[in-house]
């Protein structure tokens, strides 16, 4: 297979299937396209309509849309326990997973995924603190709730915890203060050695988007 990502330092899109595959160890190609390449679109488009990252390309067979990518990964590998096997919790993994997919909009506008990012905490508006405070709830009722067995919100990784990976990204760049329950899970996601390797790509990149940083000098 296939995976077509875009910029490590700040596709969280693309991080998700990428971090569950890695981590998973579900064998594939990655095939990185940059942001700032003028023919992004067209390279995409190469291997999705969409024009979109990322792209799951399996033989023939091309699925774009994470949701979707993750739900081809779990019928594929069963045995790599993609969604919880207890049906109430895989009934809530999918459901905070299509809730960060369609929703916060102000957490993800205020507090883009940027690896490289680390800043003093600050006041954040209304709007991003309410989406804050939803993430918070989340994971403390999925660790309190679901998570007896192991450190991630259900036991062990799933695809929740692929899909809430840029946010740990997001809360640990603009420096969040987090309750210990929280605290403990991002350090977990932080240090997971899937995790690491996409930082430690994401640091090597020096493929910088301007629109997203207007504080960095060219010789940075």
């Amino acid at each position: 297979m296939k995976l077509i990502v875009g910029n490590k330092n700040y596709s969280s899109w693309s991080l998700r299937p990428w971090l569950l595959m890695t981590h998973a160890e579900i064998p594939f190609e990655e095939i990185a396209l940059s942001f700032n390449d003028p023919n992004f679109k067209a390279r995409v488009g190469q291997y999705s309509a969409a024009g979109k990252v990322p792209v799951l390309v399996d033989g023939d067979l091309v699925v774009w849309d994470t949701l979707a990518i993750v739900e081809y990964l779990a019928e594929k590998y069963p045995q790599r326990n993609v969604w919880p096997k207890d049906t109430a919790a895989r009934a809530r993994a999918r459901s905070i997973c299509a809730e960060m997919h369609s929703s916060f909009g102000a957490m993800r506008s205020a507090m883009p995924m940027n690896c490289e990012l680390k800043l003093n905490w600050m006041p954040l508006d209304r709007a991003v603190q309410r989406d804050v405070a939803r993430v918070l709830s989340i994971w403390s009722d999925c660790r309190t709730r679901f998570g007896q067995t192991g450190p991630f919100l259900f036991g062990h990784f799933t695809a929740a915890d692929a899909y809430y990976a840029p946010v740990v990204r997001r809360f640990l760049g603009f420096s969040v203060e987090l309750p210990r329950l929280c605290a403990e899970y991002v350090a977990t996601i932080d240090t997971l050695p899937a995790m690491r390797k996409w930082v430690d790509a994401a640091l090597r990149e020096h493929d910088f988007l301007e629109i997203d940083e207007p504080y960095r000098t060219h010789d940075a």
